[in-house]
């Protein structure tokens, strides 16, 4: 089969101790600090086997996220800018869909012929986290094209229970259009598991603003509309994805580099003076972010991180005290019935996921694609497999 190959030199950087198990796996707990010089390739590999418990995928869309361009983007010194777990050389991508090819002897949820959108956090099932209910945490996780082989290739492979079934979406979209919906089903759950599982979610009425309008904060926005959002504000610095941001549902999409006062500053003035009950980072720009959003907190705010950025950031954490307000992390999209859900708001329209794609590539054309999305420009880039 073929498919997009990245590979990198094992370098860790100097100050950086690498542990026994990393050695060992040549998988490293912070790629940005071992991996360096990657390249991307189209090349011809075996088409993967499957255990008793496995399906194998024939993949016809997979996106270019975020972590696909960190893993192709360098630094000064030639290192990924990917700051979370990495294992090379391995095949990419992990927002994918596509047919049910052939299953294990013990899988029972899926038939051969079923078309199926993945998650690419790979939880266990068995560690306590896991058996906690928090599969995201999962401390057997691997990631799918990040630490084990993805899915930006003619075939992938995925454990029964990874897997959900999306042929009610043909009730919606014509096939092509319904597998590039089914892809844009992983991102849009790792900002619904941002709002609505690690923040306990809203009040209808609240005022949500998100900072950085790729697919994940685009598809914050759709849901904070969704979920009652009194007013959405919503920023980035590229005018195509401001756009987007309207589209989807904010009532003031800005474009930070027009702005004539602050963000902060912004939000005040727009909420005359409340500020925002939710604040999200979905542009991995902490450092940038973060000051602005809590000097413009609502009482009892939160600010919720679902960017990734490997560097520290400093906050004057007695605000939070103040006004009884809260930061919380989240990753990931596994778990309470977040893709179940997903799938019924597109199936029934109420999640036009559709509108975040912008541009269409073969995987002939990927490796061109990944340099394209180095001008965060898109909204989404699917590859057509």
């Amino acid at each position: 089969m073929k498919a997009i190959v990245a590979e990198a030199e094992w370098a860790p950087r100097d100050g950086y101790k690498v542990s026994e198990k990393e050695e060992t796996l040549k998988r490293a707990e912070s790629g940005a600090q071992v991996f360096r010089n990657p390249t991307f390739a189209l090349k011809e590999a075996p088409v993967p086997s499957f255990s008793d418990d496995e399906i194998l995928i024939r993949v016809k869309k997979c996106g270019i996220c975020g972590t696909d361009t960190h893993l192709y983007e360098t630094d000064n010194e030639g290192y990924i800018i990917f700051s979370g777990p990495v294992r090379m050389p391995s095949v990419i991508g992990h927002e994918y869909a596509g047919y049910v090819e052939a299953v294990g002897k013990n899988v029972t949820a899926h038939a051969v012929g079923d078309r199926v959108a993945m998650e690419s956090v790979l939880w266990c099932g068995r560690c306590r986290m896991c058996r906690s209910g928090a599969v995201n945490q999962c401390r057997n996780v691997e990631l799918a094209g990040v630490t084990v082989d993805g899915a930006m290739a003619e075939y992938a492979v995925a454990k029964e229970w990874h897997c959900w079934n999306i042929d009610s979406l043909s009730e919606r979209y014509e096939e092509s259009d319904l597998f590039e919906v089914g892809a844009l089903i992983e991102p849009a759950g790792c900002a619904y598991n941002g709002l609505f599982i690690s923040a306990g979610g809203f009040l209808p009425g609240a005022v949500v603003t998100v900072f950085g309008l790729g697919p994940i904060g685009l598809s914050a926005v759709a849901f904070a509309r969704l979920a009652g959002a009194s007013k959405i504000i919503a920023f980035d610095t590229i005018d195509r994805r401001v756009a987007l941001g309207g589209e989807m549902g904010a009532d003031h999409a800005l474009n930070i580099s027009n702005l004539e006062k602050t963000p902060s500053d912004t939000i005040m003035e727009l909420t005359d003076g409340r500020g925002a009950d939710v604040q999200v980072e979905a542009a991995g720009a902490a450092h940038l972010t973060i000051p602005e959003m809590e000097t413009s907190m609502a009482v009892r705010g939160k600010i919720v991180y679902l960017g990734r950025a490997a560097r520290k950031v400093s906050m004057y954490l007695d605000s939070l005290v103040s006004s009884a307000s809260s930061i919380v992390g989240s990753r990931g999209h596994a778990g309470y019935g977040i893709f179940p859900n997903i799938i019924e708001l597109v199936r029934t329209g109420r999640l036009p996921l559709e509108k975040l794609v912008t541009r269409r590539a073969s995987l002939a054309q990927a490796v061109d694609a990944l340099a394209t999305s180095c001008d965060r420009c898109d909204g989404r880039i699917i590859i057509d497999i």
